[in-house]
């Protein structure tokens, strides 16, 4: 049994939701109604679907309590037009003839329980506040997302992603973006370290400008194969080489009137980049096997986490491309350099995960919000992502805590800021290194972990030297 402080309180959540049922017995209308009162909800009855519709037009409401044998009507298509017409309100359909068909049926049309009649007051009441939290979590997420969010929802629709934060340096790149949406046919450069979200903002500048209707196509320069490098990017004609079946338009056709984004463009071989430098400039291209030139009007945005200056110096990268690329030059600074972004950005991937992974919304620790924001954060928003996904997973609790954000090893807890060293070479080999022996050097499962491809991941191996003992490279492609 409740206290009356518990009942008390319970009234006073209750009030806040309002509640119809829809069920042409009127004495069973009558009961509910009376208990739903009892229970500080605020309830409407139907006996029919045409003053359920009314009440529907008329009322915010949270939850429908729907029969599903109406009077000439079938509450399954009851359930389909009401999710159709109002998607946010939520349904439990009741039965005195319920078979697991119709059970089946009626959850997959979107209905949030199923209750078979008779039931007692007890069971509806577990139901709606089953139905309630739910709820409750969706008003949390909206709110954050409210919040923290720096662009709209259509927008944010649009680039599956969220783009949140409140430092000045994250709102200065969004009216960079917004600035550069402007003028659909200039090229701009994003750099930054991986997991700083390069590709987020160059969604945002598509989908800001006058090309949002036409295809984003994004590119990840490094994952492609040398001997398919000018296939992928300027198609060919069938029979030109060996496996070309069929005509193929390249990625720069495919973007007509779109955006081509090229990413990781700093690994693109040199033999290329010269080829895709007169197709920017002449916006024309000839496919492979073929001599007829065809026009494409794309706009070219490029990523990547080098320092260019440095790759020109050692004559690895072009610098008349680099002229052609970077009319805007936008750069997205480390999560560590920009900690005020840490705490909005936790919060709202607590909330996402515990909604996906059907789980209460655990407070955070104010120790926890302190370790991160002392912590270096090799892997940016992506890490950031990854490890609050962990911690909701394994928590026992309902506070996270610093210990729930400890690395998988147990051994690489979170680094005070006067321990970072600052130098991007150094920390990517470090990282590099960590991520194959966490992955027992399979160079696949490594690459995966690390969120690039394997060509990219033996590249930098190379870079850097980093070479597998025969007894471990022997795992490398398990």
């Amino acid at each position: 049994m409740f206290s009356n402080s518990e009942r008390m309180e319970n009234l006073q959540l209750n009030a806040q939701m309002k509640v119809l049922v829809i069920d042409d017995e009127s004495n069973f209308t009558e009961e509910i109604e009376e208990f739903l009162q009892n229970q500080g909800y605020i309830s409407f009855t139907a006996n029919n679907v045409q003053k359920g519709r009314s009440i529907l037009k008329s009322h915010d409401i949270d939850l429908l309590i729907l029969d599903v044998r109406l009077k000439g009507v079938n509450g399954l298509d009851v359930l389909k037009e009401v999710k159709l017409a109002y998607p946010k309100l939520e349904v439990i359909i009741v039965s005195a003839h319920g078979d697991m068909e119709t059970v089946i049926t009626a959850l997959r049309s979107g209905a949030i329980d199923y209750l078979k009649k008779p039931f007692r007051h007890t069971d509806i009441q577990i139901a709606i506040q089953r139905t309630r939290k739910f709820l409750d979590l969706h008003r949390v997420i909206r709110n954050m997302e409210e919040k923290n969010s720096l662009i709209s929802k259509s927008l944010q629709e649009k680039i599956k992603r969220e783009f949140i934060g409140e430092s000045r340096q994250i709102k200065e790149i969004l009216d960079m973006a917004m600035t550069a949406s402007k003028y659909k046919d200039t090229s701009v450069l994003i750099t930054g370290e991986s997991g700083t979200g390069k590709e987020n903002v160059a969604r945002i500048i598509h989908y800001e400008s006058d090309r949002k209707d036409n295809f984003f196509c994004a590119v990840n320069s490094s994952a492609i194969t040398d001997s398919l490098l000018e296939s992928e990017f300027f198609g060919h004609k069938k029979g030109s080489f060996t496996g070309a079946i069929n005509d193929k338009k390249g990625f720069f056709e495919v973007s007509d009137q779109g955006t081509l984004f090229l990413d990781e463009i700093a690994d693109m071989p040199m033999n290329l980049q010269a080829k895709i430098l007169r197709a920017i400039e002449e916006k024309t291209i000839t496919r492979v096997g073929e001599t007829d030139p065809v026009t494409t009007d794309f706009r070219i945005i490029a990523a990547t986490n080098h320092e260019i200056d440095k790759l020109i110096e050692a004559k690895k990268f072009r610098l008349d491309l680099l002229h052609r690329l970077n009319t805007i030059h936008i750069h997205i600074p480390p999560l560590r350099e920009r900690v005020e972004d840490i705490k909005p950005l936790l919060e709202y991937f607590v909330s996402e995960f515990a909604r996906r992974l059907n789980k209460p919304v655990p407070n955070i620790a104010k120790e926890t919000i302190i370790m991160l924001m002392g912590y270096s954060f090799p892997g940016n928003v992506r890490e950031l992502r990854n490890m609050t996904e962990r911690a909701i997973i394994l928590c026992k609790n309902d506070t996270l805590t610093p210990n729930d954000f400890y690395t998988k090893s147990g051994s690489e807890q979170a680094v005070q800021k006067e321990n970072i060293i600052y130098n991007l070479d150094e920390n990517e080999q470090i990282i590099i290194r960590m991520a194959l022996k966490e992955k027992n050097y399979n160079q696949n499962k490594t690459a995966e972990l690390l969120g690039i491809t394997r060509d990219s991941l033996i590249r930098r191996m190379k870079k850097f030297g980093i070479q597998v003992a025969r007894t471990e490279s022997s795992r490398s492609t398990d």
